[in-house]
């Protein structure tokens, strides 16, 4: 059983940067795929970014391509998602994810196990 907890969320202006920040439970978190996905007001959940299981290897949706930026500590069991040149469309319910290990699928949310309960991130203008 993993559980996640985010942090980092809040208001800010068009332009701007944030930084997301997910705390893992469990002993064995370098063997997870971390991944963050978001959720707009009457749309469905869509990938932002992941980062694959004991590697630095990542994965950015086009839309934060550049911007975004998804970094994992194992040693302290924290994944986190810069957010640079934040746009309103960026606007948000973010949430962290987890799966055991994959070798595909790094961009499907129905192949993550574990989820947090997610941050609010509004971007103004």
């Amino acid at each position: 059983q993993v559980q996640l907890v985010e942090s980092g969320g809040g208001l800010v202006q068009a332009g701007d940067s944030l930084r997301l920040s997910c705390a893992a439970s469990g002993r064995t978190f370098s063997d997870y795929t971390m991944g963050w996905f978001r959720q707009a007001p009457g749309k469905e959940r869509e990938f932002v970014a992941a980062i694959k299981w004991r590697s630095s290897i990542t994965y950015y949706a086009d839309s934060v391509k550049g911007r975004f930026t998804i970094s994992r500590d194992n040693a302290k069991n924290m994944v986190n998602l810069q957010m640079n040149s934040l746009k309103l469309e960026d606007t948000a319910v973010y949430y962290c994810a987890a799966r055991f290990r994959g070798t595909f699928g790094f961009l499907d949310l129905n192949k993550y196990d574990y989820w947090g309960q997610g941050t609010q991130v509004t971007v103004s203008s």
